[in-house]
């Protein structure tokens, strides 16, 4: 049977096998183990039957889905696995995500349970479907959700603690005259070189999906996103007991912004775009007595 037109362009193949050494990378914080990873996702998918391969609709997300599941799988047994030295770069050489993902959240991440990493990786970092989640951690799309949010809140507390509320206070607040006035140069003062965005759209905002890494990245993506417009404001206020940025369009929250601040500057900036979950901002407030 002639199956030319089954062929997969290279540039796709190749953005594939990036895209589950990425999850890898994540997941178990080491290059080596997330090209072993890859390989046995790979080894397993060859591994089926081609009639069953034919049925897979979109292969990216079956095989992402296999690959989280054998992350999963390793993170649950104890593995005394190379962990990131005192110069930041973990054993057994550099891969390609070890300049952008930086041993403090690597070391972040592994405070976190196995459930919990492979929830905030799969979920809330790659914006895998919470039903595709449940299948690879064991739980229930609702539990999912409780484990993203559980670790994301562990990794504030992680790498939030260094700065104090004053400090925090001002840095949200530069930021946000930074984003107000689209000041590039401002808002990269503002950020630690190794500065990661999240961007959750849930799925029901067309959000970026990756994160993004370095303060030039990010700072653009942020002045994209909030580029001004006369309907859209900008506050600084309380977000989660710190100071964030709440972004209204026609008066109705669209976006909820916090940050994570270290020695002045941001290291984590998480984007809340999902309607679902900009639900509780939107509720009318009881008037005061």
């Amino acid at each position: 049977m002639d199956r030319a037109d089954d062929a997969v362009p290279i540039s796709e193949l190749l953005d594939e096998r990036k895209h589950l050494l990425d999850v890898a990378y994540w997941m178990l914080g080491n290059s080596d183990a997330a090209e072993s990873v890859v390989g046995e996702t790979y080894r397993q998918w060859y591994g089926l039957p081609e009639a069953e391969r034919a049925r897979i609709s979109t292969p990216r997300a079956w095989l992402a889905k296999v690959a989280g599941g054998i992350c999963l799988a390793r993170l649950a047994v104890p593995d005394p696995r190379p962990v990131a030295g005192d110069d930041g770069a973990a054993d057994g050489g550099r891969g390609p995500l070890d300049e952008e993902l930086s041993a403090v959240l690597l070391n972040a991440l592994d405070s976190l349970s196995p459930a919990e990493r492979a929830a905030f990786v799969l979920n809330g970092v790659f914006g895998m479907a919470p039903g595709a989640v449940a299948d690879v951690v064991g739980q229930s799309e609702p539990e999912v959700t409780e484990l993203t949010v559980r670790a994301q809140n562990s990794l504030w507390a992680h790498r939030a603690r260094p700065t104090t509320a004053g400090e925090h206070d001002a840095v949200a607040r530069g930021v946000r005259r930074a984003c107000a006035t689209q000041d590039e140069g401002l808002l990269v003062s503002l950020m630690a070189p190794d500065v990661t965005a999240f961007f959750d759209g849930g799925g029901k905002v067309r959000a970026l999906i990756e994160p993004v890494h370095g303060r030039e990245q990010v700072a653009r993506s942020l002045l994209g996103l909030l580029r001004g417009h006369a309907r859209t404001a900008l506050r600084a206020q309380s977000v989660n007991g710190r100071t964030g940025l709440v972004v209204r369009y026609l008066r109705k929250v669209v976006a909820v912004i916090s940050l994570d601040t270290v020695d002045h500057r941001v290291v984590h900036v998480w984007v809340v775009l999902n309607p679902d979950k900009l639900r509780s901002w939107n509720q009318p407030r009881d008037p005061a007595p």
